[in-house]
């Protein structure tokens, strides 16, 4: 993924979080995770990556896969998670994406 900034916005943004919050969870500081999002951060740490993904619910082979690091075939993956993606089919990195957004969407309705 090109800028995989939004993709960690939108984590973050889906669960109605702030930098801070994250920071505070993760001892990732909220300067670093915005240059993150912002896609300042060219490669981000593997551990970094591993915090981020334990946090945030999501294998941690993806995010290394996003941001450029190798990683296990991405279907060999997807065919042994309990993922949506799993569930739904394939779906592109902007799908990915609006769904997150989405998501996003529906959780603030709820309060």
């Amino acid at each position: 993924m090109e800028n995989y900034g939004e993709y960690f916005r939108a984590l973050r943004e889906s669960k109605q979080l702030t930098l801070r919050e994250v920071e505070k969870a993760t001892d990732v500081s909220n300067a670093y995770l915005s240059q993150l999002e912002s896609g300042k951060i060219k490669q981000p740490s593997p551990l970094t990556l591993h915090k981020l993904a334990e946090f945030y619910g999501v294998a941690y082979e993806l995010l290394m896969e996003k941001v450029g690091y190798p990683t296990p075939k991405k279907a060999e993956r997807v065919r042994h998670s309990n993922s949506v993606a799993y569930r739904i089919g394939e779906i592109s990195e902007d799908e990915e994406v609006e769904l997150l957004n989405y998501l996003k969407f529906i959780r603030s309705r709820k309060k």
